[in-house]
């Protein structure tokens, strides 16, 4: 009977943090950063994905993720509506360190966009990087 009731508080103490960790992870939908680990298994799955690159347009054409559409975060607030119409979409973003990728994440949620994943910077990147001549 012990036993029970000490397994019955772990679950309890368990399901708490979690519950807790979801409310501080930041504004509705926004789940923080995610490993690029992570970031590379949403790619590879079947779902409709954005990869959105924020860093400049002349950053992105030395090099960037294949697949990843350019919108500099300066640009975010006036152009993603039309770019990413369904605020529904899953967004990956990147940046170069992960800074800018961070705070356009943080804009993009605070426009209503509910399924965005900050995946850090292009610098930590192990995966393969297209330049703008492919």
């Amino acid at each position: 009977m012990r036993k029970n009731r000490i397994i019955i508080a772990i679950i309890l103490i368990f399901a708490a943090v979690i519950l807790t960790g979801c409310e501080v992870a930041g504004p509705a939908g926004y789940n923080a950063r995610i490993g690029q680990e992570q970031a590379m298994e949403i790619m590879a799955s079947d779902q409709y994905v954005v990869i959105l690159d924020v860093r400049t347009l002349e950053e992105f054409n030395t090099g960037h993720i294949p697949d990843a559409v350019s919108l500099p975060i300066e640009e975010i607030e006036d152009a993603v509506a039309h770019m990413i119409p369904y605020k529904g979409e899953i967004i990956l973003v990147y940046c170069r360190s992960g800074a800018r990728s961070a705070d356009a994440a943080v804009i993009l949620t605070e426009m209503g966009y509910r399924n965005v994943f900050d995946f850090g910077g292009i610098i930590d990147w192990t995966g393969e990087i297209q330049t703008a001549s492919h």
